[in-house]
């Protein structure tokens, strides 16, 4: 994934100047962060990744990150094997802010930095700012890019849900769900090769036929206020600015779109 700014933007060349979307929610699972480790993080993947951001904010988008953490720990697992369920969601909360400052200095490291700004729920003043929304949206319109660590702050709750929260209070117009799948099926495709992937589909048809977007509360979150999901797959580079520019990459969630 040894690729440059400028490979991208060859790449990615779209008939279209201008991006579809003005302000954007990025959401990366901890494991995106992982490449083809067990765990921890790959510094090619976390670079690739950077750029494809960097590339984006440079048409001009506004770009906030909800990173997961479970490429480190995931409370959910620690709460399995015996720990006090909220314990083990702090831990993972924790683990989110790890990723979002590893995500930071790739961000500031590229032969044009981007610069960043980590907020996180929980108070970590030596290292992050403090989760404020007036100044989360000043940061995003000042053109930084901002990741929001550790959570919403609180257990029992996921970093879906955070991501359809902050999508919400910042007022983004839509949510990208990077995925290691290029997007929603009726049915597993690695257990039924005529699986067939949804270009488009409406919230009501996503939530009926219990199609896992995303967590209930964050995809009522998401339907409540009109805040459409695009799940794609990240480990194509150049992805992400085909989504912003408008092409047809992945399965978009929202409205009342017909299926297709």
């Amino acid at each position: 994934m040894n690729v440059t700014t400028k490979e991208i933007a060859k790449e990615t060349k779209s008939e279209s100047k201008i991006p579809k979307y003005k302000r954007i929610l990025l959401k990366l699972s901890g494991e995106a962060l992982m490449g083809d480790r067990s765990f921890g993080i790959d510094p090619e993947v976390v670079q690739d990744i950077a750029l494809q951001v960097a590339e984006i904010v440079k048409d001009g988008t506004e770009v906030a990150i909800v990173v997961g953490g479970g490429n480190i720990f995931r409370g959910i697992n620690g709460a399995d094997k015996g720990m006090d369920r909220a314990t083990a969601d702090y831990i993972g909360m924790i683990a989110t802010v790890m990723n979002a400052l590893t995500l930071q200095d790739a961000f500031e490291h590229l032969d044009e930095p981007i610069q960043t700004r980590v907020m996180s729920a929980i108070a970590m003043q030596e290292i992050a700012e403090p989760y404020i929304r007036r100044r989360a949206i000043r940061h995003l319109e000042n053109n930084r890019v901002v990741i929001f660590g550790a959570g919403s702050g609180n257990p029992y709750f996921t970093t879906d849900t955070t991501a359809a929260l902050r999508g919400a209070e910042i007022n983004a117009e839509v949510i990208l769900k990077a995925t290691k799948v290029d997007g929603i099926y009726d049915s597993d495709p690695k257990k039924n090769p005529d699986a067939k992937r949804f270009q488009t589909v409406s919230f009501d048809h996503a939530l009926i036929h219990d199609l896992r977007v995303m967590d209930a509360t964050a995809f009522a979150l998401c339907k409540e206020n009109g805040i459409p999901i695009i799940v794609f797959d990240l480990g194509v580079t150049g992805n992400i600015r085909r989504v912003i520019m408008g092409e047809s990459i992945g399965t978009y969630v929202g409205g009342s779109c017909e299926i297709n």
